[in-house]
């Protein structure tokens, strides 16, 4: 029987954390463009763009050596 009482407040509990969330995500504007973002993909880069990333890659010396060979690849067709 004391098991019940736990769980109950367990549950309790995660659906105040759960309402506080999407509070928290709808008052910080989380939901106001959800289409956008998945338009971008769509879009081309100008060669002026690919230019840029390649200063910004050549600038951090960390960065991923698959990318760079991608860029090279779609420079080339």
């Amino acid at each position: 029987m004391n098991m019940i009482f736990v769980l109950v407040l367990l549950s309790l509990l995660l659906a105040v954390a759960a309402v506080w969330a999407i509070h928290w995500a709808i008052s910080k504007n989380q939901f106001d463009d959800l289409d956008s973002p998945a338009y971008s993909i769509l879009e081309d880069d100008t060669p002026a763009d690919r230019y840029q990333r390649r200063q910004q890659q050549s600038a951090n010396p960390q960065h991923d050596t698959q990318k760079s060979t991608d860029n090279e690849q779609e420079d080339a067709q």
